[in-house]
């Protein structure tokens, strides 16, 4: 069958790559959708069993270090298009063990680039109808300040905003990381493509994502998880540092405009004018929680559990998505209270897809099914 356009999609049995594919997949019946993923532990084809089946769809087990699997994928799926998510993405895991961000997130995305690079250059057409988009995260660009600690109301969103700096687009980057270290340096090798070699690339810089099928080991479904289990919940420091947060299906739909219709070599940052303290959010959760479980509302606070703070604790992450939504007329379609309710519902609804990734019994499903591949 031949497809209009074939569109590989790094990390698309991750928490954001799967609803990204789910969403091309289902939304773009003329296009091939080629899967690409490693299949770590924050991996999991169980994210996409409604697709699994389509016409369109194909998945690819690989290491986008893997310079010679990145060569014949692209060149066996005739690949035009790249949406790259594929990314050690937990900055508790990067402060333990910065090597494998480094080699993941920035000579995975250079391999990736190389590759790309190569095999478009080697067609008749060269980058003629290509493109390179890159996700990257709100956190390459530091630290904003608390200026206003009590809050004062968003005039877009209605929400508290904790400050009167946002992160543009325009930015200087200041990463504090190793994780955030790691994504500015695949950032940097992005947009040197372009420059260099003329590759048509994009760069996405995106808030903190919540939703279904994220491994429980971020705070919402962690949280979520040991409410239902009655564990603590740990929160850093006092709770106080903030965090703009978006919907991950509304983060899928501003991938899809932005891959089709941004410009090319250009930035666009990704929030949802959601601000909120982390301790104001685990409140919410448990309220939420206990309310679905049939519990009073608010029994479980008794399980908020102040611990020391993580090592290089950046306090206030704001996204200004002015840009995104005056060129290409994208807005986040939930309200965090909206998003929260759905959220919850999903995680109550699939304890054993919880169990499922808690236990590693994936893991070793898919171990044996590419045993030797």
């Amino acid at each position: 069958m031949d497809f209009k356009r074939n569109i590989l999609i790094t990390g698309g049995a991750g928490f954001i790559g799967s609803h990204v594919v789910r969403l091309f997949v289902n939304k773009y019946p003329d296009y091939r959708i080629i899967n690409l993923d490693k299949l770590t532990y924050a991996g999991n084809l169980a994210n996409l069993k409604d697709v699994e089946q389509k016409p369109n769809y194909a998945f690819v087990k690989a290491d986008i270090c893997d310079f010679g699997a990145m060569q014949e994928t692209l060149r066996q799926y005739r690949v035009d298009g790249i949406i790259h998510l594929a990314a050690e993405s937990h900055v508790d895991r990067s402060i333990k063990d910065p090597f494998i961000f480094a080699r993941t997130n920035v000579l995975g995305t250079l391999t990736l680039l190389q590759a790309a690079k190569e095999y478009w250059e080697s067609l008749p057409e060269g980058y003629e109808g290509k493109r390179f988009y890159h996700i990257s995260t709100d956190e390459v660009y530091g630290a904003l300040q608390m200026t206003c600690p009590e809050g004062k109301e968003n005039p877009i969103s209605a929400h508290k905003v904790y400050g009167d700096a946002f992160f543009h687009e325009y930015t200087k980057y200041n990463p504090h990381s190793p994780y955030s270290a790691s994504k500015a340096g695949s950032d940097h090798f992005v947009r040197a493509f372009h420059d260099t070699y003329g590759m048509p690339t994009l760069v996405t810089n995106c808030s903190n994502n919540y939703g279904p099928y994220q491994f429980p080991e971020k705070l919402i479904p962690l949280f979520i998880n040991n409410i239902r289990h009655r564990k603590p919940l740990p929160v850093y420091g006092k709770g106080e540092n903030v965090r703009d947060w978006l919907y991950v299906e509304d983060h899928a739909r501003a991938i899809d405009l932005i891959f089709h219709r941004g410009k090319t070599a250009d930035t666009y940052n990704i929030g949802g004018f959601n601000e909120w303290k982390n301790i104001d959010i685990v409140k919410v959760v448990i309220r939420t929680v206990d309310r679905l479980l049939g519990r009073p509302e608010g029994a479980d606070m008794d399980l908020i559990t102040f611990v020391a703070d993580r090592k290089g604790h950046d306090m206030r992450y704001a996204i200004d998505s002015t840009k995104l939504r005056d060129e290409l007329g994208w807005e986040p379609s939930l309200q965090f209270e909206e998003g929260i309710e759905k959220t919850v519902r999903w995680y109550l609804d699939n304890q054993a897809w919880v169990d499922n990734v808690t236990s590693g019994d994936y893991q070793r499903y898919y171990e044996e099914m590419y045993a030797g591949k």
